[in-house]
């Protein structure tokens, strides 16, 4: 809907991340997504993909880039149209705003391309727009930026599109969700990577009034409750929790389900909310206890034994190869000797 801006998240980084903290860059559009051509793809360095707007653009639309922090740009160069040279933008510009509210245009759109060069002034957005109505929607395949810091592009270019059709009244709580899922997404991505994995590019996420548990995931839909999220909107590691299942993506039957839920959490409670998964009392204490209590064991193991060891279990669930004897080839102890050792941990 062009009355409502759909906010995105982007991962920024300078040339030394270790070093410098990653910026938070989010797109702002007023046209909603076409298919599957999602609007990180206009910034994810791959020639082969492309964002596309569902409807025709008009002059009043935009597709912005906003940076968290004042950057220096030295260049910009956008290409719009698809891959094969369809729908190319003719009547366009690229503006900047030093205030993220006022925007200057400092290139034009020729042949489907624009370039501009930057200057000295600390910018806060770059918007792409057209400047007349088209007969098309908006299409841009890359947009490539020369900036002082640097800015990281998209590895597991995501967008999750939220329904709250059921429950408008959590629009704006929603979103701050897709925001918050959408920046986890890489980081959740790099700890549960395999050989040949693709995370998901689309997920839905959708509030039901008539849904009775927490939050749960199927594919590449996370659904959650209405009233609970009412009751506790300040519980948005439930739904990173959810997401971390969407990039799971175990499709073999059988698998522990206390391991699946405890991967899970250790994503929320070791990556995503550090320190908030509390004390796991001894007379609880069992590595198949699921959820936070395994989430502990996997922390614990992985501290002492491997610190990859998530990943690894996680490859293993994936490929549908996991069973008890993992535990030894990856630490050199079974479960049980693990367990023991945890909860003697705990005792101390």
């Amino acid at each position: 809907m062009r009355s409502c801006i759909i906010v995105l998240l982007l991962l920024g980084a300078s040339v030394r991340a270790a070093d410098i903290p990653r910026e938070v860059v989010r797109v702002e559009s007023t046209l909603a997504t076409a298919t599957t051509q999602i609007r990180q793809f206009a910034f994810d360095k791959d020639p082969a993909t492309y964002y596309a707007s569902k409807s025709n653009a008009t002059k009043q639309d935009f597709f912005t880039l906003v940076f968290e922090k004042p950057t220096t740009i030295q260049s910009i160069i956008v290409l719009s149209g698809t891959p094969k040279g369809e729908q190319q933008l003719s009547a366009g510009e690229i503006a900047v705003s030093t205030d993220g509210k006022k925007f200057e245009s400092i290139g034009q759109f020729k042949d489907g391309k624009a370039e501009a060069k930057g200057s000295d002034a600390r910018v806060l957005a770059v918007r792409i727009r057209p400047t007349e109505d088209l007969k098309h929607p908006l299409v841009i395949r890359e947009i490539t930026i020369d900036s002082n810091p640097r800015l990281q592009t998209f590895r597991y270019p995501v967008e999750i599109a939220l329904d709250v059709s059921d429950a408008p009244e959590m629009k704006a709580w929603g979103e701050k969700v897709v925001q918050v899922c959408e920046r986890e997404y890489p980081k959740i991505c790099d700890l549960l990577a395999s050989d040949g994995f693709k995370p998901l590019t689309q997920i839905r996420m959708e509030l039901k009034s008539d849904y009775k548990g927490v939050a749960q995931a199927a594919g590449n839909r996370i659904t959650g409750s209405v009233k609970y999220f009412k009751d506790r909107p300040a519980d948005i590691g439930a739904m990173v929790h959810e997401t971390a299942h969407c990039v799971q993506s175990y499709r073999a039957r059988n698998l522990p389900g206390w391991l699946v839920e405890g991967v899970a959490d250790y994503v929320r409670f070791w990556h995503y909310e550090p320190g908030k998964a509390g004390r796991v009392p001894l007379e609880r204490a069992k590595y198949d206890g699921s959820y936070r209590t395994t989430a502990t064991f996997l922390a614990f193991a992985s501290d002492k034994y491997d610190a990859k060891l998530v990943t690894k279990l996680n490859a293993l669930l994936r490929q549908g190869k996991y069973d008890a004897t993992a535990w030894k080839t990856i630490t050199g102890k079974t479960v049980e000797e693990l367990n023991q050792e945890w909860r003697t941990s705990l005792a101390k």
